[in-house]
């Protein structure tokens, strides 16, 4: 067992793993508010990531953002492979313009490609297309603008978010509405103040999860078990929502669940990623009904990976599983299904 660890920390380091990613910190100096970065990663997750590279046994070498990555691929620079963690900050395809980049290179990079990632941040989007495979989700209304709030034809309560964000952004006490005055007003703060659609869902009063799966296509598989997201009394009631999620520590407590209620979550949350076509890691929020029927949410493939504060690790954590072996698998998945790039890999 020696040798083959050995053997593997061998063959690793003869890659350089490239390191995408937005720091928020350098936004933030730049203006931007602690809303508007809050997708965006610390400099405790990029050291995090990148040590635990190194402790693989891979070289790395720290690129940053999208321009940072374009003016290094402009003098040439190369990479084995990239380690994409990159938000971006424009664009409804914020989330793909790396991916695409580096597929224009025909460098190889981890997680999933700019259709997928592209897809799954509209999130209007991409439940129609979960719905269309098959998988339950609440009924729901992209509003464009407020005429259409006349064709809205959902029963209250309803749940208000935007279309296009993560991380809570966007999503307050607020969101949550029982009638077509608190609707409008949900509506045009998303319109407003995210210059964006507005995603309206039937909310459901059930239990909340969200689950982390590793791997690609048939290979996919839960990884730290199902955990349950509870709001503590003194968190916004109802939601996760920005603020508790910026103040999880104190605002939120999470469990790991087993039984019935899990296995049924898992086969969602699986059904999604695979229908998806979802690569290496990430997570699928689900919501149950009055019913306790789990509910496709929305689906995350570029999920946070800070080994404190990110669910992924959170839920890794409470299973016994090492943020070092975590990272390991998303290697491993990546480098599996890169096969065919042999000249690459």
């Amino acid at each position: 067992m020696k040798i083959a660890a050995q053997s593997t920390y061998a063959e690793n380091s003869k890659l350089t793993i490239g390191l995408t990613y937005d720091l928020r910190s350098e936004y933030l100096k730049n203006g931007y508010t602690e809303e508007e970065t809050a997708e965006f990663d610390s400099e405790d997750t990029v050291t995090a990531i990148e040590t635990t590279l190194q402790k693989l046994g891979y070289k790395t070498d720290c690129i940053g953002n999208v321009k940072t990555l374009v003016s290094r691929l402009a003098r040439g620079d190369q990479w084995d492979l990239v380690f994409n963690i990159a938000e971006g900050m424009y664009g409804i395809g914020r989330e793909s313009q790396i991916p695409a980049i580096l597929d224009a290179y025909d460098i190889p990079y981890t997680f999933s490609d700019p259709l997928v990632l592209a897809l799954s941040l509209h999130k209007g989007m991409a439940k129609h297309v979960v719905r269309d495979i098959g998988i339950t989700t609440p009924a729901f209304f992209v509003v464009e603008n407020e005429n259409d709030l006349d064709k809205i034809n959902l029963p209250f309560p309803l749940f208000v978010k935007p279309v296009a964000e993560g991380t809570g952004k966007g999503i307050s006490i607020t969101s949550k509405v029982l009638d077509k005055k608190q609707l409008l007003i949900a509506c045009k703060n998303v319109l407003e103040n995210f210059h964006q659609p507005a995603l309206v869902e039937v909310f459901l009063p059930g239990r909340e999860f969200t689950v982390g799966i590793v791997g690609t296509g048939s290979k996919s598989r839960v990884i730290g078990g199902v955990l349950e997201v509870l709001l503590l009394d003194n968190a916004e009631a109802d939601i996760y929502s920005y603020h508790n999620k910026e103040y999880y520590d104190q605002l939120v407590h999470y469990q790991l669940v087993i039984g019935e209620i899990a296995e049924k979550v898992k086969k969602v949350a699986l059904a999604t990623w695979i229908g998806l076509s979802c690569h290496d890691a990430g997570r699928v929020d689900i919501r149950c009904d009055e019913h306790g029927l789990p509910h496709f949410l929305e689906i995350n493939p570029l999920a946070g990976l800070n080994p404190i504060r990110s669910d992924l690790p959170i839920a890794c954590n409470l299973s016994g599983i090492a943020y070092k072996d975590l990272i390991k698998e998303i290697m491993e998945s990546a480098k599996e299904r890169l096969k065919l790039h042999p000249k690459k890999i």
